[in-house]
């Protein structure tokens, strides 16, 4: 107080206390208070720009807060330009279970890291754009997920997308690999029956394969088996639960409406009916938007559905149960697609799948059929370009 009243520190709210010998007294500069200025600057600015050493010119990200604001998990999205990857990328920002949230993606991504990084959450989040840049993205993750790919079209076959979406699938997974061997992968990049033996296959090349970390998922079929069922016995969807068995396409999607709960008892007409719209749900929404997309907003809702189930998980809470395609042995087949219990280790239980109706077994040995064949596609995509 003495010096601001001597005039030598007109800016005295900026002051910083020290101990004299004659007492206390207030000390401060300009020059004090324009690092104090730029301080807060950069910490505000960090998380746009990152750069490859990790530090601005006058701030480390070790003292900023863009190396994390809250407790929580460090979570990557990769493909997060794209149609699912930026409403995907919102409802992960909006997730109290994540501190940090990166974005990756070959183009756009630094305009969607600045627009999502004005919503007032908890996550930091930060962009990175390009091929160089996908090491500093997947650097110390703990959840990886992955809608990066391109979208269906109509009259486009889930093998026209295994042709372009395969070699994405398999380069981001040769990054996951080196930079974060241990984080939990969700794949979306369909066809998933294919993808997630892709991905399966490239981390067994680099040594790092760990079944229980690997999840393709299917979350969407149970959100739609869940709608669609609940509109039928005119309820909410919440009250309803419908585990989905096979896979991610077609015929191999198989709801178990046997298992329905609450229990319910439905026609043969309505189980047909409500089979077949659960698996051609995709389709219904490819040709509804005539060419102009597919299904991008159930989706992202869908994948935030089953990672924040896999974020509670990892904290350790106990009784989490969804539907994931992942390495099982409840058939014949390597990967299969049902009830699994999560963990901090990721799968920790592939649970059995139940009594089946005849219906639902003569259904279940179609999409076997279907289904060897997508997995053998995708085996033989990573084994052929490395014999």
């Amino acid at each position: 107080e003495r010096e601001r009243e001597r005039g030598r520190c007109p800016i005295y709210y900026y002051c910083t206390g020290c101990c004299l010998d004659s007492g206390f007294a207030f000390s401060c500069s300009r020059m004090e208070t324009r690092q104090v200025q730029k301080l807060r600057l950069a910490r505000i600015a960090a998380h746009l720009k990152p750069s490859p050493g990790g530090s601005a010119e006058w701030v480390s990200l070790d003292e900023c807060r863009a190396k994390g604001a809250a407790p929580g998990f460090k979570v990557a999205l990769l493909g997060a330009s794209g149609g699912i990857g930026q409403p995907l990328a919102l409802l992960l920002k909006m997730n109290p279970l994540v501190s940090v949230l990166h974005l990756y993606d070959v183009v756009n991504t630094i305009g969607v890291t600045a627009d999502l990084s004005h919503t007032d959450t908890s996550a930091v989040v930060r962009g990175f754009v390009g091929k160089e840049q996908l090491e500093a993205a997947l650097e110390g993750m703990e959840l990886v997920v992955i809608p990066a790919g391109v979208p269906r079209k109509p009259g486009m076959t889930r093998d026209d997308l295994f042709n372009i979406n395969a070699g994405i699938v398999r380069s981001l997974c040769e990054g996951i690999a080196k930079c974060c061997p241990n984080a939990i992968v969700n794949v979306i990049s369909n066809p998933v029956n294919s993808t997630v033996p892709i991905a399966a296959e490239v981390f067994k090349k680099a040594g790092t394969y760990n079944p229980r970390h690997l999840m393709g998922v299917t979350t969407l079929d149970v959100v739609r088996a869940n709608t669609f069922v609940a509109e039928v016995l005119g309820v909410d969807p919440k009250l309803v639960d419908v585990p989905v068995i096979g896979g991610h396409a077609g015929i191999t999607i198989l709801p178990v409406l046997s298992q329905i709960k609450p229990s319910f008892l439905f026609s043969q007409e309505e189980v047909e009916y409500l089979t077949n719209r659960i698996q051609n749900g995709g389709t219904e929404v490819v040709e509804a938007k005539a060419g102009s997309g597919s299904a991008t907003l159930s989706m992202a809702y869908a994948a935030a559905k089953f990672a924040d189930s896999c974020l509670h998980a990892l904290r350790g809470e106990s009784g989490i149960v969804e539907c994931a395609f992942v390495a099982s042995q409840v058939t014949e087949l390597p990967f299969f697609a049902s009830k699994v219990r999560l963990g901090r280790g990721g799968v920790e239980e592939v649970l059995p799948l139940g009594p089946l109706n005849d219906f639902e077994r003569a259904s279940l040995e179609k999409a076997k059929k279907e289904l060897r064949v997508s997995i053998d596609k995708g085996i033989d995509f990573v084994q052929q370009r490395t014999s």
